[in-house]
């Protein structure tokens, strides 16, 4: 880390390093810490011993996080392997992973192939169906698990997520008596807001049984059971035809590159002529990456994530019917955005603990922190497209300028 570094370590065996007065310290518990971090130095040793509780951190779990990466973007191949050598051999031994983590990909198959419809349903199960409680003291009222558009630096997270749904319905251009269609509505949040503020009767599907059992219930409650639906189903199993709009917000990261092409064919079929796809997802910062996520994200968060490129979110739209009229890039908003999250699950730590479990919450804490730090220096960025189903005669519809504000 360099005498410089901003953060302490202290250790089971009583050595110390770093400024006693650094404004976070890293505690490695026991051995079985180090060996986790010698056995699986890539994406898997830090969340298998940050889980355990066998390395803790005392103080802001990010500002640890920043200043470790940064440390370690430094550090030559020559300190690492010295490192290994005095550390010895004693560390590298077999370990059991921690009850949070999925086993292997190749492990996994017994749910079926990559993006097949029964193991898709495990992937959204493992994830979303955690506890809507819990997602509740993690998310807010807004139940919006997806980037926030922020209107000004100083908004409020719910402010934030009022202000993504809206944008998201002004691009789409919808009005009174429009048809929506949210394909991975979560738990509804798009679709209240669409029909309670933009008059339109919507229809979200959810994988998850849990978002969806949440969401019509807020549906029913806020009046709109005659103009919302939230229904639990694979998209693909949507028979409905003739919508006016289509929103994709979140759901472009579960699909699959290779399945890109079949997913926007098909929502292209759903639409009206001159109707518009607002397709909001994570992306890599190129084209040149590979789309299936890293070791901890796979295990831990989202099993079967894929990310792409925007450029070939783009290609893929225009190579399947739509025409593509506006791109933005929202990549500092999801950095606020997690950062607002992780103060609410602080804020609820013995709650959230309490609904799940000690390790689950300490795989989301650093799951959350991590996925800002990613945001702020570029590793992922978030991306919304939209793209609209010309007519016969290759009329768009469209605004000659946008009309959706800032």
């Amino acid at each position: 880390m360099g005498p410089n570094a901003p953060v302490a370590f202290t250790a089971f065996d009583g050595s110390i390093a770093g400024p006693l007065d650094a404004p976070v310290r890293v505690e490695v518990r026991s051995p079985m810490a180090v060996s986790y971090l010698l056995g699986s130095p890539g994406e898997l040793g830090l969340p298998r011993a940050y889980a355990t509780g066998d390395l803790e951190v005392h103080g802001d779990l990010y500002t640890a996080l920043a200043a470790v990466a940064e440390a370690v973007d430094q550090l030559g191949l020559r300190a690492r392997l010295a490192a290994l050598r005095e550390l010895g051999p004693r560390h590298l031994r077999p370990v059991n992973r921690p009850p949070e983590e999925l086993p292997a990909r190749w492990r996994r198959v017994w749910y079926g192939l990559r993006h097949s419809r029964g193991r898709d349903d495990e992937a959204i199960s493992h994830h979303y169906d955690v506890s809507n409680r819990f997602y509740s003291y993690l998310l807010g009222p807004s139940m919006a698990y997806t980037c926030a558009c922020y209107p000004s630096a100083d908004a409020s997270l719910e402010q934030a997520q009022e202000h993504k749904f809206d944008l998201v319905c002004r691009k789409l251009g919808l009005r009174p008596g429009m048809r929506l269609l949210d394909v991975g509505c979560g738990w509804g949040g798009m679709v209240l807001h669409a029909a309670r503020h933009h008059g339109v009767r919507a229809l979200g599907v959810t994988l998850s049984r849990s978002q969806a059992d949440w969401g019509q219930k807020a549906v029913v409650e806020a009046g709109l059971a005659d103009v919302a639906e939230v229904r639990h189903g694979d998209y693909r199993d949507i028979e409905e035809t003739g919508f006016d709009a289509v929103s994709s917000i979140g759901l472009t990261e579960h699909i699959g590159a290779h399945n890109l092409g079949a997913y926007f064919t098909f929502l292209h079929s759903k639409l009206t002529q001159q109707g518009r796809l607002l397709n909001h997802c994570i992306t890599r910062p190129s084209t040149l990456q590979r789309a299936r996520s890293g070791l901890f994200i796979d295990r831990y968060i989202f099993p079967d994530g894929e990310l792409e490129g925007v450029g070939q979110i783009v290609t893929e739209m225009q190579n399947n019917g739509f025409e593509v009229r506006h791109e933005e890039n929202l990549r500092e908003h999801y950095a606020m955005t997690l950062a607002a999250w992780s103060a609410n699950l602080e804020s609820h730590w013995a709650d959230a603990v309490a609904e799940t479990s000690e390790g689950k919450s300490r795989v989301w804490r650093l799951y959350l922190a991590m996925s800002r730090l990613g945001f702020e220096r570029r590793m992922i960025e978030l991306h919304q497209v939209l793209g609209v189903r010309t007519d016969s005669s290759a009329a768009a519809g469209m605004p000659l300028r946008p009309d959706w504000g800032v």
